[in-house]
Order: structure tokens, then sequence, then C-alpha cells
């Protein structure tokens, strides 16, 4: 647009941020003190390099388990001398397997019947937020975007840790994944929760009717959920089938982990098994009998 000499340029309407469940205005405190044309994710000129590198479990609770230093710089050359301590969890968190699939259960009913409560989004809550985390499961779901844990059982923020792979398939990364949320953060419970009508296993059913080849890494996935499958039956029925024996075999397999394995003995965790229907949205847990498999299963892979 041309101004012409001496006319004021016309602001420009603030943005409005419309999310989900309710609209916001994001204003950023600290544009008044960029320079002009600044981008505000890019650090100003002669800001400190991280130099240095924290031993790697130091890191990786850092990170993953929210705590944070926020000062001029920041440096990673030198570990703390002491950990700093934890903030203590919400009174009301869960603290037991059976506790914890109680939660689930009432938070998806509020789900399914379209009376969610959209709990600790409150500005208190993300300020408690940024000192630590205390989830009270931890949620290995599929990829699909129609399946987010959270919004499916009516948790909010720090309620639940999430791990997601295409059909629930484990590997290595997923497992050290909720390795770390059982043994750092004493979660109770384990939830492998699959869904109807899932992509990657209707693509391991097809792949195991037509042997035509699929693409290299949508392989690992269709080999990996192939024992799944049962030959005996046919058509919309096999695929279903296979879902839940999908869910049952992952489960099993996560409940031989030695490490998870010794907290079940223990009652200290629970790994259960439960499949979200699309069409009502409810949650069905599954019986935790030992699952049928119907070909070689694909061993978890290991770092040799």
């Amino acid at each position: 647009m041309h101004v012409k000499a001496g006319q004021v340029h016309p602001k420009r309407p603030p943005t409005v941020l419309g999310g989900a469940w309710r609209s916001a205005v994001t204003t950023d405190p600290t544009a008044s003190r960029r320079p002009e044309g600044a981008r505000a994710d890019v650090p100003p000129a002669g800001a400190d390099d991280v130099r240095g590198r924290a031993p790697r479990r130091t890191l990786l609770r850092t990170a993953l388990a929210g705590g944070a230093v926020l000062a001029g710089t920041l440096s990673l050359a030198t570990a703390p001398t002491a950990a700093a301590p934890r903030p203590a969890p919400r009174a009301h968190r869960p603290r037991t397997p059976a506790d914890a699939l109680r939660e689930l259960a009432r938070g998806n009913h509020r789900w399914a019947t379209r009376h969610q409560s959209h709990p600790h989004e409150a500005t208190a809550d993300r300020t408690l937020a940024v000192s630590g985390q205390h989830p009270f499961a931890l949620v290995l779901g599929c990829v699909d975007s129609r399946v987010p844990p959270e919004l499916v059982f009516d948790q909010g923020l720090g309620d639940l840790m999430t791990v997601r792979s295409a059909g629930c398939v484990l590997d290595e990364a997923v497992l050290g994944s909720i390795a770390f949320g059982v043994l750092e953060l004493d979660i109770p419970l384990v939830l492998v929760l699959g869904h109807t009508t899932c992509g990657a296993v209707t693509a391991a059913v097809r792949a195991d009717e037509t042997h035509e080849p699929l693409p290299a890494h949508i392989s690992y996935l269709a080999d990996r959920i192939r024992p799944a499958v049962d030959r005996t039956l046919a058509g919309e029925e096999r695929t279903a089938a296979a879902i839940d024996t999908n869910i049952r075999l992952v489960r099993a397999q996560l409940a031989a982990e030695p490490d998870l394995a010794a907290r079940v003995t223990t009652g200290r965790l629970a790994i259960a098994g439960a499949r979200y229907d699309l069409h009502t949205q409810r949650v069905r847990r599954l019986p935790s009998r030992a699952p049928r498999t119907h070909g070689p299963a694909a061993a978890t892979p290991h770092p040799g």
C-alpha cells in the first residue's frame, strides 16, 4: 500500500488465535525491546554459545521431567552439584493402578457424553508445570489423529504421558520412552490403546493377504503386526480381530520387560490394553488373557 508523505500508516488489527475449546490473544512482552525487524525466535547477536555437554542421564531427566532454569544465558557446561527437589504432585493425582484406571474411565465417560471438564488448563496449572511433571498414566497409542489420548480421556496438562506409534508398534525408542515414564516418574499405569479401523493394522492384514510389497518403513510396521492376523477369519472380521490381538500382543511384550515386570509383581504398576471405538467414542478395556499369535512374532529390536 502506498503511503503519502505525512500520512500515518494505519495499524494492523491484532491477530486472534482461535483454539478448539477457546480463543486467546497472545502478546509478547519483549516485543518492544527488540530492534525493529528482529525475529522473536532468533537470539540477539552476541548471545553466548552453548558449550560442553551434561551427562546424558541428567540431560534426559531435565528435558523430559520438565526441569528448567531461566537466566540471561543458557549453559550446559557444568552439571548442577545437587539435583533440584521435585515439586509435590497434585493432591488428587491417582497413585495406584486401580485409581488411575478409574480416572481414565471417568474421563472417557465425560468425553463420550460431551461433558468434558477440560481440567488443568488454568494459569496456575501452567505455572506449576514449569517446575516438573507427575503424570498418573502412560498411554501407548496409535498415531491416528482421531485418537488423541488427552481428549479421549478428558485430561489436562501434566496428567498423561503419551507415546504414539502406528499400530502401537514397539521399538527401542518406544520402549525407552515407556521405561522412562515408569522408572523415573513412577507412573502406576501403562495403557496400550488401539482403536477401530486402525490403518496400520488394516495395511498389515492386506499385505498378508496379497503379498504385495510395501514401502520399507511401512513394511516394518506390517511385519510387527502380522502375528496378530488370524487367517481363519475373513473380511472386516479378520481386521477387527487383528486389532484386538495386536493390542494384547503389545501389552504382553511390555509385561515381559524385566524392569516393568518387577513393578507389576509388587503392585506398583499395571499394564492394560484397551480399544477406542471411533463411532461411540467409548474406550473398552480388553481382558488380559494370553494372546494367540498366528505367525512368527518379530523380535523387539534391541541395540547390538
